[in-house]
């Protein structure tokens, strides 16, 4: 019996297993209908919107990749932050954590929904029933492959994910040939300012590395794969948003853009793509990459909302019940089955555009709490084993919270108010729990680097 329960997770994931599940998650449908948009607010400067979002990423990356390294738990910004900071403070982490995982999860999934019924239309069909019902089959579908195993639900994360890669490169090979530089001059057609805002609509499309963390002792050697793939996501997710964009604007102008909005990507393919066998246009492959986009990211936090609940159950912040993997399994199923009734109820009830911008403002609030939690454990544990070190310490961590804070300024007023509601519903959450048997406020012990084992004495040298 382990000490959270039932069985150990099982060790099922590789490195690239694990980078599927960050960059699953980050390139989701966020890229195919949010460059248009961008580009409406800041003209051909959208690219360096994108290019300064990968360099706001890669300071809390990094973070993460170190914390990852020194705290090998499920558990992700949860795990770290309950290492260094109070139990309420630990538990406002988790608790917003595993909201905007959830959140997004019914994003995802009334994302995939219009996707699939426009990829219908293309080819003339008229999907019975409303999309809401594909949204729920979705959730209903993943929620069922993660629940009965890990490893398949990794490794169709990677195929998965290894697919729209490839979707992306032949847009972007054929793209290349028939871009124009010359739409990026003049670049700041909006005036240099005008990037902030398109910085702050595109921002939650860097979202997804610190899925990665979440499922840390599933990954083999993780305290080396899990930094690897972290900034291995970052990495070819920034390379292959800049070359979409590069490609969208090249071909279709910044006003061509504009105007085309959500569908901007598809419209730029319908302009220089050819006809594919068997999908047809390149506005129907763009289509059907979208499908698998919006699939993969949803599968990506089906994994990591149940993680946050998992190590959140397993500290006792949230019923212990929650943090036990199956016998039977190895999975966190009672986590998984909390997290998907959120999802599923959201997906019939949540108004999305609200609540995107919700879970825009909880990661990078998120982000500012992991990147301080990185400088708190250095000072407060100096000597600790870290087979990943953050260069630059502490410029790194600092840059992360001013650029993340800068960020968070430019959400409205409205979702402050809302968030701040959400954080008072926690709280009487917290309470209600910490006078049950089941749930404590006390934290873990303080991490120690592992001791040497001494041979027995009289045993052969």
């Amino acid at each position: 019996m382990s000490h959270s329960g039932g069985r150990e997770p099982a060790v099922s994931l590789g490195l690239l297993d694990a980078t599927m599940v960050g960059i699953g998650a980050m390139i989701g449908a966020g890229i195919f209908v949010l460059t248009g948009l961008a580009v409406d607010i800041s003209g051909p400067a959208a690219i360096i919107a994108f290019a300064l979002n990968g360099g706001v990423t890669t300071f809390t990356a990094l973070s993460y990749a170190e914390l990852a390294a020194a705290i090998p738990r499920n558990g992700g910004g949860y795990a770290y932050v309950r290492e260094v900071f109070s139990a309420p403070v630990a538990f406002v982490m988790g608790w917003t954590r595993w909201f905007t995982y959830m959140i997004a999860g019914s994003l995802y999934a009334l994302g995939f929904a219009s996707n699939f019924v426009e990829f219908g239309h293309i080819y003339g069909y008229a999907l019975p029933g409303p999309p809401v019902l594909y949204a729920l089959g979705a959730v209903v579908t993943l929620v069922a492959l993660n629940a009965l195993s890990t490893e398949a639900s990794g490794r169709g994360e990677t195929a998965i994910t290894l697919l729209k890669i490839a979707i992306l490169g032949v847009f972007v090979a054929f793209g290349l040939t028939a871009a124009d530089a010359g739409e990026f001059d003049p670049l700041f057609t909006e005036g240099p300012l005008s990037v902030l805002p398109a910085m702050g609509l595109t921002f939650i499309a860097f979202q997804g590395y610190d899925l990665i963390a979440t499922v840390t002792e599933e990954v083999e050697n993780p305290q080396v794969n899990i930094p690897r793939a972290i900034l291995l996501s970052v990495a070819v997710t920034v390379v292959v948003y800049l070359f979409v964009v590069f490609v969208a604007i090249g071909t279709l102008g910044a006003d061509g853009l504009a105007g085309a909005g959500e569908t901007a990507i598809a419209q730029a393919a319908e302009g220089f793509m050819p006809t594919f066998p068997i999908l047809g246009t390149g506005a129907a492959l763009i289509a059907f990459g979208a499908v698998f986009s919006t699939i993969s990211a949803l599968n990506a936090v089906v994994i990591g909302s149940s993680r946050v609940a998992f190590a959140m159950g397993r500290e006792r912040q949230l019923p212990a019940r929650l943090g036990r993997f199956h016998h039977r399994y190895g999975t966190p199923l009672v986590a998984i089955l909390a997290s998907a009734v959120v999802m599923l109820v959201a997906v019939l009830v949540v108004p999305i555009r609200i609540v995107g911008n919700l879970a825009s403002l909880f990661s990078l609030l998120g982000f500012i709490i992991v990147n301080y939690a990185l400088i708190r454990l250095r000072r407060r544990q100096p000597n600790l084993q870290r087979p990943f070190e953050v260069p630059l310490y502490p410029v790194t961590p600092v840059l992360g919270i001013v650029c993340n804070v800068l960020l968070g300024l430019f959400i409205d007023p409205f979702t402050w108010a809302l968030a701040i509601g959400w954080l008072v519903v926690g709280g009487g959450v917290y309470l209600l729990l910490s006078r049950r048997d089941d749930v404590g406020p006390a934290g873990p012990p303080e991490i120690q680097d592992p001791e040497p084992i001494e041979p027995a004495e009289g045993a052969d040298d």
